[in-house]
Order: C-alpha cells, then structure tokens, then sequence
C-alpha cells in the first residue's frame, strides 16, 4: 500500500499552487486532492513492490521449468522415433 504521507504531500503542494487569496479553502481543497488520489490509485488496482517481485520470481522459476520438461518431451519424442524405426 502506498504512504499515506505521499497524499499528505501532494496535496499541500497542489494547496500551494492556489492563489493567495484562497487560504480559507486551502484546507478544503487539500482533503478533496487526497482523496481524489487515494480513490483514483485504488481503482488502478497497484501492486506493491514485494508483490510485484514474488510474481517475477515466481514466473522466472516457471519458464526455468517449463523449459527443462520441453527439453524432456523433445528427448522423449526423439528416443520415440527411434523405437519406431529402427536402423537396420
């Protein structure tokens, strides 16, 4: 999950960009960018880094042994053709 702080942040600079005679709605407009944040990530459905790297390892582990039982069946299908047809 992404840092509440971040929100915190983005959204006093965003506060800041505002011209200087707004200050009464600073603070209003702050909460309303935080949360228009925080809902627009959350519909993005992100993963976090952790998460992200396990699946990586995991698919990295995966192609490692689909590879090996390719070389297999072709070994297997090759030993096969002999079987078949012999030379005589």
């Amino acid at each position: 999950m992404i840092d509440a702080r971040l929100f915190d942040d983005m959204a006093a600079q965003l506060a800041k960009l505002l011209p200087p005679g707004a200050n009464e709605l600073k603070n209003d407009f702050e909460q309303n960018a935080r949360a228009l944040m925080q809902s627009t990530l959350s519909r993005m459905e992100l993963v976090t880094r952790e998460e992200f790297d396990v699946q990586a390892a995991l698919l990295q582990k995966t192609r490692s042994r689909l590879q090996l039982l390719e070389e297999r069946v072709a070994a297997l299908e090759a030993a096969g053709k002999q079987a078949t047809n012999p030379i005589d």
